[in-house]
């Protein structure tokens, strides 16, 4: 009998975001071991892994209360512990939750970034030497150096899981559809910078289509500044702009990218070294990127040479660099594609599912 593994992700609500792509890819290497998700209560989800329980469980308001109580109760039952957004305050509910050291493979950890202030270091160390054995995973040495440094032995790096649906490219061949701003609509990720090139556009009197995926957060809210970045959109009245406002499901969002050029504007202070579920979609696709240099995702644009880095976010400079793309387009779809053929091994979902499952 296999050991049923218990993920956790308060957050998990519906299909956006990074949270349900990064839980698929990992289920689809399951189906051999009983799997129960804890998710948000208002999750509206479904997986096409039968071995799949969903919890829906967490209230948003008081989910650290609720973490506490869940792990608490996961410890003193059967089978692992896998947090897959890991965060500083669930190694503290954890370690709350436990009391006293816990058992070797029991807890696992995927820590997707974090701001390691002086006050956290200095916790993690002392938790390094109270529970030795808490596994911790993450995308990049940056992630996973803090923890060595803190002590922790079981910290090891281990690729985001890359999805396995978007398979469908042909290298070289894809015809030009447009630009295309895939996700959630957040500040972080540049949405502003996206209405301000459609703005620009305008102005121009260019017909270059763009597509823009515009759904909320998982909580089904924008910020304020989206908010008025949306109401901008709708007054440019570009006439090539098609918006798809609701969260689309896996084939809908992965025609998106067929024949796109996909613009991540991502903060660089924010992104220096987080990765981009998105940005491994879209080279999958074999749809070239244009990016903002300092990221990780410009470092897997440089490394592919699969599409544009620009220094800086002003519409002209972003237009200047799609352009360029567009007038190559054959060329940057192939090394867009070749791409998404070697990062298919490399960030295989099965690597990450091996360091949980053993």
């Amino acid at each position: 009998m296999k050991d049923t593994i218990h993920i956790v992700e308060p957050s998990l609500t519906n299909q956006t975001g990074h949270c349900y792509s990064f839980i698929s890819n990992f289920l689809r290497s399951s189906e051999a071991y009983p799997v129960f998700l804890w998710a948000n209560r208002r999750a509206d989800i479904t997986f096409a892994e039968k071995n799949v329980r969903i919890r829906k469980y967490f209230i948003s308001k008081i989910r650290r209360f609720q973490s506490f109580f869940l792990y608490k109760k996961l410890l003193n039952s059967p089978g692992k512990i896998f947090i897959s957004t890991a965060t500083y305050t669930d190694f503290v509910l954890m370690n709350w939750a436990a009391r006293e050291a816990i058992a070797q493979s029991k807890v696992y950890f995927y820590v997707h970034w974090i701001n390691a202030t002086l006050k956290k270091r200095t916790f993690l160390k002392k938790l390094a030497q109270k529970q030795p054995n808490f596994v911790i995973l993450g995308p990049t040495p940056s992630v996973i150096d803090i923890f060595r440094e803190s002590g922790f032995e079981n910290a090891h790096i281990v690729p985001y899981p890359i999805s396995g649906l978007i398979c469908n490219a042909q290298a070289g061949h894809a015809r030009f559809t447009g630009v295309l701003y895939a996700g959630a609509a957040r500040q972080d990720k540049g949405i502003s910078h996206v209405v301000n090139l459609v703005e620009h556009l305008s102005k121009l009197k260019l017909e270059i289509p763009v597509k823009m995926q515009i759904s909320p957060d998982h909580r089904g809210k924008y910020d304020a500044a989206t908010s008025t970045d949306i109401d901008r959109l709708d007054s440019i009245a570009y006439p090539a702009l098609l918006l798809f406002p609701e969260t689309l499901d896996a084939e809908e969002y992965a025609n998106l990218f067929a024949g796109s050029i996909c613009i991540q504007l991502y903060n660089a202070q924010d992104f220096a070294d987080r990765v981009s579920g998105v940005a491994l979609d879209a080279l999958s696709a074999g749809c070239p990127i244009v990016t903002t240099a300092g990221t990780w995702i410009a470092r897997m644009v440089q490394r592919f040479d699969a599409g544009l880095v620009v220094d800086d976010t002003t519409p002209n400079k972003v237009l200047l660099a799609v352009q360029a793309i567009i007038a190559d387009y054959s060329r940057y779809n192939e090394k867009a594609y070749k791409a998404g053929q070697v990062l298919q091994q490399e960030n295989s979902a099965d690597i990450l599912f091996k360091s949980v499952a053993g």
